[in-house]
């Protein structure tokens, strides 16, 4: 895709889970389009990469280590927000763990806890942080990252799957409550992607038939510059044409 018009130029994203894979891909994709990037993610080292990539291309990123599955962490997050540039334009939720995959009858109650305080709770607090924020505004896009397993129960998936439903449906309800205040909420299923989550989920699987995560980047920023309130609620994909 090429950016010659700098097409995000004056908004602010927030995108968790910036660290590697689509989080980062879509960091930097938004930054080259112009937008001013605030990012997170749990390994300092790979933020940092992330941040030095963005800002060696000559875009603008704050990056901040955090673990949304922490209230304080994810709250901080949307605060550094808007401190540092007082709005925010678009959320992507992309943060996630994949959590064992055994079936529900045999899941340890630790890692139900742990897979769904990040995938979900942590999720929703970011969220609901970057609502309000949003809604003072007036205008904004949340675009949270789903699965296929997240749609259609399968076998073997747990609490990965279990918290996918969990935003599916949240997303829903939110987009029915903020849709008058301008704010346009959706999931995006990104489908078979090269990333180390998708490797430990499928270790034999043939890579080559696998998006890269720059093209799921491209795909969802197609979904943010689309954002009008029809696409509202919509549970979104990589094949989708926007």
């Amino acid at each position: 895709m090429e950016l010659e018009s700098r097409p995000l130029a004056g908004r602010v994203a927030l995108v968790t889970g910036a660290g590697r894979g689509i989080g980062r891909a879509t960091a930097e994709l938004f930054a080259r389009a112009g937008a001013r990037v605030v990012l997170c993610a749990r390994t300092k080292r790979q933020l940092a990469a992330t941040r030095q990539a963005i800002t060696k291309a000559g875009g603008e990123a704050v990056a901040r280590v955090a673990d949304i599955g922490s209230a304080r962490q994810a709250r901080s997050l949307v605060a550094l927000t808007r401190q540092r540039y007082g709005r925010l334009d678009i959320l992507i939720n992309n943060a996630g763990i994949l959590g064992p995959l055994l079936p529900l009858v045999a899941y340890p109650l630790r890692d139900w806890a742990k897979v769904l305080r990040v995938n979900l709770t942590g999720t929703f607090v970011v969220t609901q942080e970057a609502a309000k924020l949003m809604s003072a505004q007036r205008h904004g896009c949340i675009v949270t990252i789903s699965s296929s397993v997240g749609r259609a129960g399968r076998a073997n998936w747990g609490g990965y799957a279990v918290s996918k439903f969990g935003v599916e449906g949240m997303s829903q309800v939110l987009a029915d409550e903020l849709r008058e205040q301008g704010i346009v909420v959706a999931t995006f299923n990104p489908g078979g992607t090269k990333t180390a989550m998708r490797a430990r989920a499928y270790p034999h699987e043939d890579r080559r038939r696998l998006h890269a995560p720059s093209e799921v980047a491209q795909a969802l920023l197609r979904v943010v510059l689309s954002a009008t309130p029809a696409l509202s609620g919509k549970a979104l994909g990589f094949a989708d044409r926007l």
